[in-house]
C-alpha cells in the first residue's frame, strides 16, 4: 500500500503487541503523536511512533490522517502540555479533551494547535521544550507525577510505567529519550557510583540474568523517585533502591547515567 501516516486524536491511545482488545499493552500515544502506519488488519493498524520508533497494533479510529509533509513538520513540534491538570483544548464543535503533561501541541498558532485541517484551542499556556529549562525544573516536573499508579506501558499521569516515567519527565525538558528502560541505558553518560551523583541523574536497575528491568530519577545520593506500583519516593544505596514497606530491597542498583 502506499505509505499513510498519523497522528493520535484522543488523549490516550494503547498500543497493543497484537491486533485485539485482549493484547498486552505495551506503550501508549499521547494526544499529538504522529505514526508511520506499517499494516492495517480490519480496525487494527500496526504504527511506528515517530517519538521514540515504538510499535504497536491500535484502533484506526484513534488516529486523524496526515500528509507526509505534515508528518515531517510535526517532528519539530516543540511546544507541550505542562505538568498541570489544566491541559484542556477544545475542538471546533465544542468539544473538550483533558490531556496528560507531555502531550504534543502540533502546528501551535495564536493559541491553538492543529491535528490535519482540525484546530483545537488551547485553553492554557504550553511548555516550550526546544531547549533545556533547568534540573531544578526536572526535578519538579518529576515531583508532579508523586503517587500516579504504575501502568505497564503507561506514559500518563493517570498510569505510567517505570520507563515512559522517566522518558516524559526528560520530554518536559527538552531531552529526547528512548521507551524502554534498557534503551535509555544505552543513552548518556556514565556516573561513578553513587558519590558522584548529581540530583537529576539516571540509575538503572537489573535482575538476575543481568537485563535492565527498572529505572528512576535520583533526587540524591541517597533518595531516588521512580514508578513502582505508583510513583514513590525510596532510599538507595549501593546494593539498590530499598522499600520500607517490604522491609527489603526491592531493585539492584546496575549502573548510574548522567542526560543533563
Amino acid at each position: 500500500m502506499e505509505q499513510q501516516y498519523g497522528i493520535c486524536r484522543v488523549a490516550i491511545a494503547p498500543l497493543r503487541t497484537e491486533a485485539s482488545d485482549k493484547a498486552e499493552i505495551s506503550s501508549q500515544l499521547l494526544f499529538g503523536d504522529h505514526v508511520e502506519i506499517l499494516e492495517k488488519k480490519e480496525n487494527w493498524w500496526l504504527v511506528y511512533n515517530a517519538y521514540d520508533g515504538y510499535e504497536g497494533w491500535m484502533d484506526f479510529k484513534q488516529l486523524t490522517m496526515i500528509s507526509l509533509e505534515q508528518y515531517v513538520n510535526n517532528h519539530d513540534c516543540d511546544h507541550v502540555v505542562p505538568a498541570e491538570l489544566l491541559g484542556t483544548v477544545i475542538d471546533e464543535q465544542g468539544t473538550k479533551y483533558y490531556l496528560s503533561p507531555g502531550s504534543n501541541l502540533p502546528m501551535l498558532e495564536n493559541g491553538f494547535c492543529s491535528l490535519a485541517e482540525q484546530k483545537y484551542a488551547v485553553m492554557f499556556t504550553p511548555l516550550k521544550i526546544s531547549a533545556f529549562h533547568t534540573v531544578e525544573e526536572l526535578i519538579k516536573h518529576a515531583l508532579f507525577f508523586l503517587n500516579a499508579p504504575y501502568l505497564w506501558g503507561g506514559r500518563n499521569l493517570f498510569g505510567i510505567d517505570c520507563s515512559g516515567f522517566i522518558q516524559i519527565v526528560f520530554k518536559l525538558n527538552g531531552i529526547h529519550l528512548k521507551r524502554d528502560a534498557w534503551q535509555q541505558a544505552e543513552q548518556g553518560e556514565v556516573v561513578d557510583f553513587l558519590p558522584g551523583v548529581k540530583q537529576g541523574d539516571v540509575a538503572f536497575f537489573d535482575n538476575a540474568e543481568g537485563r535492565i528491568i527498572h529505572v528512576g530519577i535520583m533526587l540524591s545520593t541517597d533518595r531516588i523517585i521512580h514508578a513502582s506500583g505508583k510513583v514513590r519516593i525510596d532510599p538507595i544505596d549501593d546494593q539498590g533502591i530499598y522499600n520500607a514497606e517490604l522491609g527489603r530491597y526491592s531493585h539492584q542498583l546496575r549502573i548510574i547515567k548522567r542526560f543533563i
